[in-house]
């Protein structure tokens, strides 16, 4: 037997040179590898480039010098924004003696945020933003007002292609930036609308009073969205929880607290509905730190700190009861943002806070603007500790139904459900687990599989919408308890994803509303309760043909009522064409060949872009409130091509 080497036995088997050593000069190096900047060249990374723009307009609002932002999309799909800030300097950089625009625009790592005075807070810590969006843009055009004079430049793939200059006097102010994405980098080039919406009118709730306005000029009308909150994040938690849409408010008001301590401010707005489910959104100098961070750690702890010491001086918990974070945060949503100084984030996306001292700051400002509400509004606050409280009972009421669940198991001298056609592979990245539909879709499932690496779940009995269940219930499902046994990583606080069985989880249900039902349901468990594995990029849907088209011993297999038309069309008039109905129509081998073959079958991968709006979404379709769906289903109906009735 032949013994692959490997490590430090691998033989030399090309020589290692000083020639080989690259030096990206300028620009070079974020087109090389723009994801480094970016984090991605999908579509969110395309949007990111507006992000870093009106990221650099917003410091200039919290340096008190803007008050109106305008975001424009052009029929080109270049897009620009435009504030009423302070303008680049119009002189020279010393150092480099290149005008001062010039150098924001092509050096990375230049900025009036590290320590000269300009700004005290940014998000744009870095100082590459607007030269990161210059690298990956075809063309930008800037137009600088500042100190009564304009001055304006041009860039093509991050190469001055106008030079500096000034254009005359004027009564202006502020920054015109407009820009198109570089086809040869982005894997699309056209911005979404409702994306960037979204995102901007994040950065008007976090700055309460500036007005951004997003105008689309793409279309045959201008679509114009003005967004100002006077009220800052506590509009934005009024708007979170607007019309019941994730559940009825508990209590009225918005609580809301602010504090600050040595050059920092932090500020936390929060509100309880009836809902399962907890939104808690941080910010750092109006960056979304979607992992978290310090801020966000120093709020939940503090929370739990404070219910649980409520609880225990009005008498609700008894000896050694404690409420666990879950608890307290069921039900809950809330807004946690921090402005700082000195910034300290993981990454140029800047998911992630790490400064201590405001771990400490949010703490101790909820520790006393909480206890102090609670004891000026003891109503608001026993209605807040019942609603933990059913959470708790909820919680222990699925620890043992877990347990119970594992005793099963143990019994039957296996941890795996008994319905599963597993698989002979064991490493995770090459394997998969299908979730069929039906025992008979299964059993052909089985049969048409390749077994080393494609694992087989057929499901049986009703999904569970989780949605309107706590988890309890969950564990008792008998459609649910098997996947949960099958994945073997657990969900909610027992989650870990290292001990996920298999890379891919693909839902396979029959192309039909019945179908489309049991993929809505699957996927709201995975939202709420594995929800690591759509960030993850672990689900898959499935996608079985609608039509079988044949004429003699040629076949063709159609997913669209357009794609069957063509195959008629291909083998003439006389050809043969059969509806599927469902999974179970299908044999074995036609299974295989049309949706369980990687080689000819087709995947869609579920990915979250907007983890807020996804939670909205689910919540509307999937809740108890009847008015917000309706509303969303009478707005959205004219987007369905392809209704199956």
């Amino acid at each position: 037997m032949e013994i692959e080497k490997s490590g430090f036995d691998a033989p030399v088997t090309e020589k290692y040179e000083d020639s080989q050593i690259q030096v990206l000069e300028g620009l070079e190096a974020v087109r090389k590898r723009p994801g480094m900047y970016i984090g991605t060249t999908s579509l969110k990374g395309l949007h990111h480039l507006v992000h870093e723009i009106v990221d650099n307009s917003i410091d200039e609002a919290l340096a008190g010098a803007c008050d109106e932002i305008v975001v424009t999309l052009w029929p080109d799909n270049s897009v620009s924004v435009e504030d009423n800030g302070r303008g680049i300097p119009g002189g020279m950089n010393e150092k480099l003696q290149k005008p001062t625009l010039e150098v924001v625009y092509t050096v990375l790592h230049a900025g009036g945020k590290f320590g000269g005075g300009g700004y005290k807070i940014a998000g744009g810590l870095h100082g590459v933003g607007a030269s990161v969006v210059n690298a990956l843009s075809e063309w930008v055009e800037v137009e600088s007002r500042h100190d009564g004079k304009r001055y304006t430049e041009r860039f093509e793939r991050g190469k001055v292609a106008r030079e500096f200059r000034c254009e005359g006097e004027t009564d202006l102010h502020g920054v015109f930036c407009r820009f198109l994405p570089d086809k040869e980098i982005f894997e699309e080039t056209v911005f979404d609308h409702d994306m960037l919406l979204t995102r901007l009118r994040e950065q008007s709730f976090l700055n309460g009073g500036i007005r951004i306005r997003l105008i689309d000029r793409r279309g045959e009308e201008v679509r114009e969205d003005d967004l100002c909150y006077e009220g800052g994040i506590r509009s934005f938690v009024e708007y979170l929880n607007e019309g019941g849409k994730r559940g009825n408010a508990v209590h009225p008001q918005v609580i809301y607290m602010k504090g600050e301590k040595n050059g920092s401010t932090a500020e936390v707005a929060m509100q309880y509905n009836d809902s399962y489910n907890e939104i808690i959104l941080s910010f750092a100098n109006n960056m979304h730190t979607v992992e978290g961070g310090t801020h966000e750690v120093g709020f939940k702890t503090a929370l739990t700190k404070v219910l649980n010491a409520y609880a225990a001086k009005i008498g609700v918990l008894k000896g050694d009861e404690k409420l666990t974070g879950e608890d307290v945060r069921e039900g809950l949503i809330a807004v946690i943002s921090v402005k700082l100084e000195d910034a300290q984030f993981e990454s140029q996306t800047k998911a992630k806070l790490g400064n201590t001292e405001i771990r400490t700051l949010v703490d101790g400002i909820v520790s006393q603007k909480l206890g102090e509400f609670l004891e000026e509004n003891p109503s608001v606050g026993k209605m807040i500790l019942e609603k933990s409280m059913t959470a708790a009972r909820a919680r222990e009421a699925a620890r043992k139904a877990r347990e119970l669940t594992r005793r099963k198991n143990a019994l039957e001298g296996s941890t795996l459900p008994g319905k599963l056609a597993d698989c002979q592979e064991k490493s995770v990245e090459l394997t998969e687990v299908y979730l069929v539909e039906g025992d008979s879709a299964g059993g052909s499932a089985k049969d048409g599989r390749d077994s080393r690496f494609q694992a087989i779940l057929p499901m049986r009995g009703k999904v569970l919408n989780v949605e309107k269940s706590r988890l309890d219930k969950v564990y008792s499902n008998p459609s649910l308890t098997p996947i949960i046994q099958a994945l073997g990583c657990g969900i909610g606080e027992d989650f870990d994803l290292s001990k996920l069985r298999y890379g891919k989880i693909i839902i396979m249900a029959d192309a039909d509303v019945d179908g489309s039902h049991i993929r809505i349901l699957l996927l709201t468990f995975f939202f709420r309760h594995m929800r690591q594995l759509l960030e993850n990029g672990n689900i898959y849907l499935a996608q079985p043909p609608l039509y079988k088209v044949s004429r003699g011993k040629t076949v063709r297999y159609a997913f669209s009522d357009e794609e069957r038309d063509r195959y008629i069309a291909e083998l003439g008039e006389k050809a043969d064409t059969e509806r599927y109905k469902g999974l179970g129509e299908m044999d074995p081998e036609q299974l295989w060949e049309t949706t369980m073959d990687p080689e000819t079958r087709t995947l869609l991968r579920v990915t979250i872009e907007d983890a807020v709006q996804a939670d909205e979404v689910f919540s509307v379709l999937m809740g108890d409130q009847v008015e917000p769906r309706r509303k969303f289903i009478e707005e959205n109906a004219r987007y369905v091509s392809n209704l199956d009735i």
